[in-house]
C-alpha cells in the first residue's frame, strides 16, 4: 500500500493525500521516502500549477513517527542531529516548489504534521480540526522549523503560547488568530480548497511562479521589492500568456494560459 496518494487533475492541480489512516497519518520512514520522491518529481513537472496536501481518514497528520526513539540504542547527538535534519529537510522541501501549495487540514495536525501544513503557501482547516505543537510535553525541543513557522504565521505571542503550553487550538480559532487562512465546516473543506486551487491553476503559470518567489523573498524594504518587480514584471511582459490575458480581457472571455 502506498503511504502517499498522488492524484493529478486535468487543470494542473495535484492532490497529495497522506495515507496511513491507521496511524493517523504519522510520518513514517516509508511515507518520508515517498514524499521525497514526489517533491522531486513535482519540481520537474511543468504541467503542475497548484499542489494540495491533505490526510486520509479523520486526521491530517499526527506528526513524526517517534516509535524508533525508544529503540535508538547508543546513537549520539551528532548522529541524531543528522537524522533529524534529513527528516526536516525532506518534508519541508515542499517550500521549494515554485507552484503555490495549499494545506487542507481535515483533522488533527500535531507537531511535525502541523509544521508541514504551515509550510504550505495557503492553509485551510476544518472548523473543528485540532492543531497542536506538544513538543515540550513530550520532553522534546520543537522541531520541523516550528519555532520559525508558527511565529511567522501568527506572531511571536501566539507562538509562545502554543509552543510553551502545548495547548490545542481548533481550526476556527486558528483562522481568527491568523495561524491559518480560513476555516470551513469539515464536510465542506476539500470542496472549498479545490475551488481555491482551481482559481490559482487558471492564472498565468509564469506570473504565478514569479509572484510566489517574490513573496518568499520577504523583501526587507520598498526598494528591494521595486528592484525585484522591475525585473520580474518585464519577464511576464514578453510572454505569450500576457498577450493572451490582454486579448481575453478585451474580448471579455476567460483566458487560456499555456505557460509560454
Amino acid at each position: 500500500m502506498s503511504e502517499l496518494l498522488v492524484t493529478s487533475r486535468p487543470d494542473g492541480t495535484v492532490l497529495i493525500t497522506l495515507n496511513r489512516p491507521d496511524l493517523r497519518n504519522a510520518m513514517t520512514d516509508a511515507m518520508t521516502a515517498e514524499w521525497r520522491d514526489t517533491m522531486a518529481a513535482l519540481s520537474q513537472d511543468r504541467s503542475v500549477r497548484c499542489v494540495i496536501v491533505t490526510g486520509a481518514g479523520s486526521a491530517f497528520s499526527s506528526g513524526g513517527d517517534l516509535s524508533w526513539i525508544e529503540e535508538r540504542g547508543l546513537e549520539d547527538v551528532p548522529a541524531l542531529r543528522d537524522r533529524m535534519l534529513a527528516f526536516y529537510r525532506t518534508w519541508l522541501s515542499i517550500t521549494r516548489l515554485e507552484v503555490p501549495t495549499i494545506a487542507a487540514v481535515n483533522g488533527p495536525a500535531i507537531g511535525a504534521g502541523l509544521c508541514v501544513a504551515l509550510a504550505c503557501d495557503l492553509v485551510y482547516a476544518a472548523d473543528d480540526a485540532r492543531l497542536r505543537a506538544p513538543f515540550t510535553a513530550l520532553g522534546l525541543h520543537p522541531g520541523m522549523a516550528a519555532t520559525y513557522l508558527i511565529p511567522s504565521r501568527a506572531g511571536v505571542g501566539l507562538a509562545r503560547e502554543l509552543l510553551l503550553t502545548g495547548r490545542t487550538i481548533l481550526g476556527d480559532e486558528a483562522a481568527d488568530k491568523g495561524l491559518v487562512n480560513q476555516s470551513f465546516p469539515k464536510n465542506d473543506l476539500l470542496r472549498e480548497v479545490d475551488a481555491i486551487a482551481a482559481s490559482i491553476a487558471k492564472n498565468a503559470p509564469i506570473a504565478t511562479r514569479l509572484t510566489k518567489v517574490a513573496l518568499h523573498q520577504e523583501h526587507h524594504d520598498l526598494e528591494a521589492a521595486l528592484r525585484w518587480e522591475s525585473l520580474a514584471q518585464p519577464v511576464t511582459m514578453t510572454s505569450a500568456d500576457m498577450l493572451e490575458g490582454l486579448r481575453a480581457h478585451r474580448e471579455r472571455r476567460l483566458p487560456k494560459f499555456t505557460g509560454s
